[in-house]
């Protein structure tokens, strides 16, 4: 079997296939009730490759963070005895799951690369081809299982947490149209990991870039975790059931060995008459389980690149603090940190030319905190500038795009009993789809499930 090629770590957005709308519940998720719905949920599955579905034909609608989202196979209608004439299709609804790490403090990519793009497909209605509103269910994560890969302060993780999840809300993640949560708060998420431990090469895992390049810089004191994170992705995407991820083109790989797992799984354990047997016994079809997502490479555009060097990307993990813009860094220091970035000595301002990095990325800052504004706009505007001119305007647009979410996410951190409500909620939420998908995989893998 072929092994996965390298790849970075970034952020995490996934797309995934709903249920149907009735399974949905934030009650308790007791085993006897993970089987009778595992039960309808895999006679979907079962329904999804019978059918010419979307998962089947790979027609999928194009959403706002550019992602092809999967439709619910619970709404295809099947032909009856008493008539074989086509049916008018439902709605389908769609699922979308996306997150970021509470390493450090979000800075500007992650904001305008991740974040509002979910806000903007929150606040936008998806419409089908015939213009029916699509139902779509919206799970954001703080991925702080990720987090724990690398040495880590515990004080340090909590608060970064709470942080990110105040920040989510503040940027316009509503509670009552998405659900936040925490990754470790969905135990599914640990457990599904190490049953992809334990089926995972570990040459296949030795390969990763990710680990090759950081575990140099810990030698012989590198966790196990670091090795085994992809499984931690792969864990994360498959758990709700992806058919399509959005990634870029630095993080290709990291689907890749995804694929690969998925592929070993169902190889090694959904064949066979056995595996026929277990899965009539638990009162589910025998098909595979997970099902092979496919890549959606990002467009570019939403990249922000580092203030001190225009070829990196901004990163949260740069020790140096004035290559980002921090979300929540004082007006002060913003101005600071843009006066101060590196810029080239050329007369004028131009995008797009590659000897000049910083330009372009500077320039695409400058419009991304200016929504309705366009390129011609902005080069009308600045081309003739100085940098002395220009940085003291971009320092202010940036200053007041920031400002209200700054002081919303004050709001909200401050009020730790009520963003631990929303984040509970959305842990149930996620807990419910998050099972369905385990306890599938268990009975493929062989494992004595409780019956009471």
């Amino acid at each position: 079997m072929k092994g996965p090629r390298r790849c970075a770590a970034g952020t995490m957005m996934v797309v995934v296939a709903i249920t149907s709308r009735a399974l949905w519940t934030t009650s308790a998720f007791t085993p006897a009730r993970m089987q009778s719905t595992a039960k309808i949920i895999m006679g979907n599955m079962d329904a999804t490759y019978r059918c010419n579905s979307l998962i089947c034909r790979g027609t999928g609608r194009t959403s706002l963070l550019g992602m092809s989202t999967a439709s619910s196979p619970t709404d295809v209608p099947e032909a009856t005895a008493e008539s074989d004439a086509p049916q008018k299709q439902k709605v389908r609804a769609e699922r979308v799951l996306s997150g970021v790490q509470p390493t450090g403090s979000l800075h500007l990519g992650n904001y305008l690369g991740a974040i509002r793009q979910w806000v903007d497909f929150q606040n936008n209605e998806q419409k089908d081809d015939e213009g029916n509103v699509i139902p779509v269910e919206k799970f954001f994560c703080v991925v702080d299982l990720h987090a724990i890969t690398m040495p880590h302060d515990p004080k340090e993780l909590r608060e970064s947490t709470l942080s990110s999840a105040a920040l989510y809300i503040a940027a316009g993640i509503d509670p009552a149209k998405s659900n936040i949560f925490v990754q470790s708060h969905v135990p599914a998420h640990s457990e599904l990991t190490w049953l992809l431990n334990c089926i995972t090469p570990l040459n296949w895992l030795e390969r990763m870039i990710q680990f090759k390049e950081k575990s140099k810089k810990q030698g012989e004191s590198v966790g196990v975790g670091l090795l085994t994170y992809p499984c931690l992705m792969a864990a994360d995407i498959i758990l709700y059931q992806a058919t399509k991820v959005p990634v870029g083109e630095d993080q290709r790989q990291h689907l890749e060995i995804t694929r690969d797992i998925v592929r070993r799984f169902n190889d090694m354990f959904c064949k066979g008459n056995p595996y026929k047997k277990r899965c009539k016994e638990a009162g589910i079809p025998s098909r595979p389980v997970f099902i092979e997502p496919d890549a959606i490479i990002m467009k570019e555009g939403a990249r922000v690149m580092s203030l001190t060097d225009g070829t990196k990307k901004m990163s949260k993990s740069d020790a140096n603090d004035a290559s980002r813009i921090n979300v929540l860094d004082p007006p002060q220091t913003i101005r600071d940190k843009i006066k101060r970035c590196k810029t080239d000595s050329l007369e004028g301002i131009e995008w797009d030319n590659p000897e000049r990095p910083e330009a372009t990325n500077l320039l695409n800052i400058y419009l991304a905190v200016q929504p309705g504004r366009t390129k011609e706009d902005i080069l009308e505007e600045v081309s003739e500038m100085s940098w002395g001119q220009f940085k003291p305007l971009l320092a202010e647009a940036v200053v007041n795009h920031l400002q209200p979410i700054q002081e919303r996410y004050y709001e909200v951190r401050n009020d730790e009993e009520k963003l631990n409500r929303i984040l509970k909620d959305g842990a149930d939420a996620a807990n419910a789809v998050a099972q369905q998908t385990l306890f599938a995989s268990k009975i493929a893998m062989g494992f004595v499930t409780p019956t009471n």
